[in-house]
């Protein structure tokens, strides 16, 4: 793709000066390179680009690549500095390397807390820690969660400081197969440690924290949840406007949004730039009514950019909103330089600018969706669209909206099937609909707002119609995702095999786009690659025996699987609980691509269960020693705090590990573990070190 002559490579700079930074950033936290390196390379990198900069001309020509070079390597060394600096685990002050469990901490509440099922979740700022009769100035995010009767005392509010003494607690994962890692996506946000405090176990010392902004931000948004509250009733429909209007997330139905996640439109509920592009579009639509005078163009910059970011703001400044705030930020700016704006480097711009305050952000999902399905619009959607003519308007606007619905999934499609492992099957239909009628939900909670804090009573009609339209929408989605095709489930595919994926559809694209024969020997190259790569994975589970020990808070469950199959043995009630099932097993189970199916060579006599010539035994209520000899197994499971002794197990049986389960306390876990400890036996806790898996 050329213009006047130019490769389009050379169009879109910043396209690919952000290429190393993202890199740098990559390889800083998988491989972590010390800062004094970072320093010495990047002043290497300075040395030579100034160097060739003053020689001769001919000289400087004859080496020009090596001072491109040295531009992308300083990039580069960018990238690994920012994520160095906004790693808080590299700075001395860091709570983590200041804190022990005898610390008294001051923290300042960081905003406005979040009622949970059995407690109040606050995220908090440490500013001190007190040892040793010194207080130490420290920096950091903690997690804390209120019992909640213990806030009998006024509510803790943003800005609050509080003190504590009880001893805080690494934020660790699951560790059950495929499970979110949210030990990683804690530290991504500097968080690390978390604590359950009780009415006793704090004490308010001011009230003063914070910014006056922030305060006045917080409070906005409690004014409009208010609003929406009060004239919306239905909780269901409540949780969703709320979601829709400014991304506050904590009253959703879980069932209703992976309802509107297995039907491809949970970005609806996920504040995005559609939703700041329609309050751009208005906005300019209200300026393009007003008569141009001298000054007008300046308010009309001013007005709108603060419009937007006051928006970006109250949605919470996610990713995938800021994208779009810093895009049309750059494009107002262009108008009022009259600059033509090229959205690749738009895109780029924006995207460097955000990993630049925050390099974490490469890894949150809606940043990744968000630039590729905007990249993805702006490379397809023309040449999709192409693909028929139509003269009647209606079938024309209809034809629009399909075909930005389908190039938003050219590029968006691996990164889907990678991080949720499904695929909507019907997110043409659904689109379709849901979003023309979010757009009218939009606009409607918009006025709702506006006349909730002006005229109440006529905020009760727009709050029902509103509703009307909410019940509409969430119905419709949840008809949609009740039909047996709407969500191929169970993919799964690795970092590798979606890279390859994107190789078979640049390549295919490049050959259909630009007839590029090249591209087709790319894409069949890429596309048989990534069934070989698939073929070898499912040749690697054919004769695959395991059982897995997950680790669920107070439930005991257990996989044996053979191949492909899997039986569950466990708690009953877990197949009621679809959050526990999608959250916990489901995540291993299509990791290892597994279905339920019996197993022959698997029997059960309570309470062993034997598979091939392994025996397994679970102790969950209280056991009758009744052998005279030791009988061997290969693993004792102890689960809901049975009351057994661990030396009664070691005298009737010979097994060679213990292992306890989520279903167990702490005090009954660390109780076997001392006994463990004493009779020299090997003992294994899946609370403490995730989900056990043992090959049969």
């Amino acid at each position: 793709m050329a213009k006047y002559g130019t490769p389009f490579y050379r169009q879109v700079p910043l396209f690919r000066l952000l290429m190393p930074f993202i890199g740098g950033i990559l390889l800083q936290w998988y491989v972590g390179f010390a800062l004094p390196t970072i320093v010495c390379a990047a002043a290497v990198g300075v040395l030579i680009f100034f160097v060739i900069n003053f020689t001769s001309l001919p000289r400087r020509y004859k080496w020009r690549w090596l001072q491109g070079m040295s531009i992308m390597a300083l990039l580069f060394l960018l990238g690994c500095y920012v994520t160095f600096q906004n790693n808080l685990r590299n700075n001395s002050s860091w709570v983590g390397h200041n804190y022990t469990d005898s610390s008294v901490v001051l923290a300042t509440i960081s905003e406005p807390l979040v009622t949970k099922a059995k407690s109040y979740k606050a995220l908090v700022q440490v500013t001190a820690v007190r040892d040793s009769n010194r207080w130490i100035p420290v920096k950091g995010n903690i997690l804390l969660y209120f019992k909640k009767d213990s806030l009998v005392k006024p509510a803790l509010q943003y800005g609050w400081q509080i003190i504590f003494s009880k001893p805080l607690q690494p934020i660790v994962n699951p560790g059950n197969p495929g499970s979110f890692n949210y030990q990683r996506y804690s530290a991504f946000h500097n968080i690390h440690f978390q604590s359950f405090l009780k009415a006793t176990e704090y004490r308010v010392v001011g009230i003063n924290g914070g910014t006056a902004f922030n305060r006045w931000l917080f409070t906005l948004r409690a004014a409009v949840l208010g609003i929406i509250r009060t004239n919306i009733a239905d909780p269901k429909q409540q949780g969703v406007a709320e979601a829709l209007l400014i991304g506050y997330r904590d009253d959703l139905d879980k069932n209703l949004v992976q309802a509107y996640s297995n039907t491809g439109v949970v970005h609806i509920i996920a504040i995005s730039g559609l939703h700041l592009g329609m309050i751009y579009g208005t906005l300019i639509l209200l300026f393009g009514l007003v008569k141009k005078r001298p000054g007008i163009q300046w308010i009309k910059f001013v007005v709108v950019l603060s419009v937007l970011w006051l928006f970006s703001l109250l949605a919470g400044a996610a990713p995938s909103i800021l994208r779009s705030a810093i895009m049309f930020t750059f494009l107002l700016v262009g108008e009022m330089m009259r600059r033509k704006v090229s959205i690749y480097n738009t895109l780029a711009a924006s995207a460097f600018t955000i990993l630049c305050v925050n390099p974490f952000a490469l890894w949150d999902v809606g940043f990744q969706l968000s630039y590729a399905a905007v990249l993805s619009i702006v490379l397809f959607m023309k040449p999709i669209n192409n693909w028929f003519y139509l003269q009647n308007k209606l079938l024309s606007g209809v034809w629009n909206l399909t075909s930005v619905t389908l190039s938003a999934q050219v590029l968006t499609i691996p990164i889907v099937c990678y991080h949720f492992h499904q695929f909507p099957n019907l997110f043409l239909l659904t689109n379709f609909v849901v979003v023309p009628l979010s757009s009218l939900i939009l606009y409607c909670e918009l006025a709702l707002v506006i006349v909730g804090s002006l005229y109440p009573p006529l905020a009760l009609l727009i709050g029902k119609i509103t509703g009307g339209l909410l019940w509409c929408m969430n119905t419709f989605i949840e008809k949609v995702n009740a039909l047996p095709f709407s969500v191929w489930e169970g993919i799964q595919i690795s970092v590798l095999q979606t890279v390859v994926m994107f190789g078979a559809i640049i390549g295919f694209s490049w050959w259909l786009m630009l007839n590029k024969k090249a591209g087709v020997y790319m894409g069949l190259a890429f596309t048989l690659l990534f069934v070989g790569l698939r073929s070898a994975d499912f040749y690697k589970t054919t004769h695959r025996e395991q059982m897995i020990v997950y680790n669920i808070p107070q439930y005991t469950a257990i996989d044996f699987i053979h191949g492909r199959s899997y039986q569950f043995a466990g708690d009953s009630s877990l197949f009621t609980n679809d959050f526990l099932q999608n959250f916990h097993l489901k995540p291993g189970r299509v990791l290892k691509r597994l279905q339920p199916n019996p197993i022959n060579h698997l029997a059960l006599a309570t309470p062993f269960y034997f598979f091939n010539t392994k025996k397994v035994l679970v102790v969950n209520r209280p056991f009758k020693f009744t052998q005279t000899t030791k009988t061997p197994v290969d693993v004792i499971i102890l689960a809901k705090n049975a009351r057994v002794h661990i030396y009664q197990l070691a005298n009737s049986f010979n097994c060679p590990v213990f292992v306890m389960d989520g279903s167990n306390s702490v005090w009954k876990m660390n109780q076997w573990k001392k006994e463990c400890d004493s009779l020299h036996l090997r003992h294994y806790s899946t609370q403490e070190s995730g989900a056990f898996v043992m090959d049969l």
